[in-house]
């Protein structure tokens, strides 16, 4: 059911996405990238003891995740900062070459014949899994159709200054702005698409209660009524590292939001979130307790 008592309580942020960060990242892009993941790993097996808080919810989450106990669980939460490194290295070096030459660092494609079926608007569903802006840069470049993608207002300067300078098919639109709402809709009419991270809830009245890996979780409405209103499908991107650092495209079958059944469809994009956090668990990136978040 909707959530009604999380008005005004702030959803998850941490004191990390600081340009400092992207700023050193973006200075190593001149290394060859087989040596600056390999640099990004190294950084990864530091962090945790830097973050002591984030270390433990990491933890915590994988145990959930995989039943995992003792040094699998400390070898899974270690991976998962090494994991994260590698893809925000890449977040900032490799998404930034020209669409063209994004297609050789992808190894796997599942589900890409889905995009070709559909035509008009529609809203690109994604989560902090993998390289996420990565999906949306490619999906641009398959659909041919510019993306509106909607991040957190803190997360937007940044974005725009250090991941990517000349758009290429993909808007960062501010999810706090008075006319966003009036902004996607327009979009999606003219036939273009709205990308949207649908993992985290918001701590508002459009978050609703779904089970995610058997314990209830909160999730944001808000995408599934944005389809629903204007009468465009869903569709589930995501963009994960391989073993041998290719990436592996996901895309899902499109998802319809029928009106009045809104929170049907999030629930269907719960589980296929579930089954892709399944496969890869060190690549969701979360770094707090998703079934904690909101509690007193």
């Amino acid at each position: 059911m909707p959530r009604g008592e999380a008005a005004g309580r702030r959803w998850y942020s941490h004191p990390y996405n600081r340009s400092e960060l992207y700023r050193l990242a973006a200075g190593l892009s001149w290394l060859p990238r087989p040596l600056r993941l390999a640099l990004a790993r190294q950084i990864g097996r530091l962090a945790p003891s830097l973050m002591p808080t984030e270390r433990a919810a990491i933890r915590s989450t994988m145990a959930r995740l995989t039943g995992a106990t003792g040094s699998r669980l400390e070898a899974l939460t270690q991976r998962a900062f090494t994991d994260f490194a590698m893809c925000f290295s890449d977040l900032v070096s490799t998404n930034r070459q020209p669409a063209a030459r994004l297609t050789a660092h992808v190894g796997r494609r599942e589900g890409i014949e889905h995009l070709a079926r559909l035509t008009g608007g529609l809203v690109s569903l994604t989560a902090h899994v993998g390289n996420w802006e990565l999906a949306g840069r490619l999906l641009a470049g398959r659909s041919a159709r510019p993306i509106h993608g909607v991040v957190a207002p803190e997360e937007a300067r940044e974005l725009e200054r250090w991941v990517r300078r000349d758009g290429d098919g993909v808007r960062f639109v501010t999810r706090s702005r008075p006319t966003v709402s009036l902004e996607l809709i327009a979009a999606l009419r003219r036939g273009e698409v709205v990308g949207m991270q649908a993992d985290r809830a918001l701590g508002g009245r459009g978050d609703i209660e779904v089970p995610f890996f058997g314990r209830p979780a909160w999730f944001p409405l808000g995408p599934f009524l944005l389809a629903s209103g204007v009468g465009v499908p869903l569709v589930a991107g995501f963009c994960l590292l391989d073993p041998r650092y290719q990436y592996v495209v996901k895309v899902a079958e499109p998802l319809i939001a029928e009106r009045g059944r809104e929170e049907d469809a999030a629930h269907a994009w719960v589980a296929i979130l579930e089954a892709v956090v399944r496969e890869y668990p060190t690549q969701w990136f979360n770094f707090f307790d998703i079934w904690q978040s909101f509690e007193e």
